[in-house]
């Protein structure tokens, strides 16, 4: 009721007004309780520590997982009333995807407000798109479910996003890796490591995809998943007439 009140004031007022002008310029509304806004940028890697615990914004990150996703399978359920339950969960699955995701927060803007380590961003490509799931989780906190609801999908599907290019853009590429293996009779195995990176807790993890035992793609990413997901991505982008011939060559050799 008073926002027209309150809009001006903690914009242009107070020791949190550029905080405000961020949540503002980015969702178009002024928050009730700044400080969870803040928390949601702040990443692992710039972790306050008070009375032995680390500040950071992972819980909202982990909160504003389930929200989003919550939201999302509401709509597409609205939305696409012919889907099935597979179609329905491989889009959703498209949407919430970190590529999308970090797609989103990209256009919002909120890569340039987050606070990390500077290395944070070369290595951990899924940033953005976390910051933005914790800063979902802040506004369910501060503004309730049906708020998030509308902001979500009004606001930000809807501008932000083609919800038909989605549908149509390939995400699991180690499923269809898998599926092309077993329906032309190839074997196809990840073998994917994990090591620490720099001073910190990150991980990074080493995938290398072989079909048939030749190695045909690798990844790295800051999670299994992920890299898997980059190798058999990198396995899969289609070559070139010559790089095909060197590889049935190679597979011929293999075989004899």
């Amino acid at each position: 009721m008073f926002d027209f009140i309150l809009r001006p004031i903690r914009r242009n007022f107070g020791r949190n007004k550029s905080y405000y002008r961020i949540i503002d310029d980015m969702f178009g509304f002024v928050p009730h309780n700044i400080e969870l806004y803040k928390l949601a940028l702040i990443h692992k890697s710039a972790s306050v520590e008070i009375d032995g615990h680390s500040i950071n914004n992972e819980r909202l990150e982990f909160l504003g997982d389930a929200v989003i996703e919550s939201i999302t399978s509401d709509y597409l359920f609205i939305e696409y009333p012919n889907y099935d339950e597979g179609k329905l969960t491989k889009l959703r699955s498209k949407l919430v995807s970190r590529q999308s995701l970090n797609a989103i927060a990209c256009k919002l803007g909120l890569d340039k407000h987050i606070i990390c380590c500077r290395s944070v961003i070369a290595t951990q490509k899924h940033i953005f798109g976390d910051a933005f799931e914790a800063m979902m989780g802040a506004i369910y906190l501060d503004q309730g479910y049906n708020f998030a609801n509308r902001l979500l999908i009004n606001n930000i599907y809807s501008s932000k996003l083609s919800l038909e290019e989605v549908d149509e853009t390939e995400t699991d590429f180690k499923s269809r890796l898998i599926e092309w293996g077993q329906k032309n009779h190839h074997s196809v195995q990840f073998r994917t490591k994990g090591a620490p990176t720099g001073a910190g807790a990150t991980r990074s993890f080493h995938c290398t995809v072989l079909v048939d035992n030749l190695e045909v793609g690798h990844g790295i990413g800051s999670s299994k998943k992920e890299a898997e997901q980059r190798a058999a991505q990198s396995a899969t982008y289609e070559p070139s007439d010559e790089e095909c011939a060197r590889l049935l060559d190679r597979l011929d050799k293999l075989n004899k």
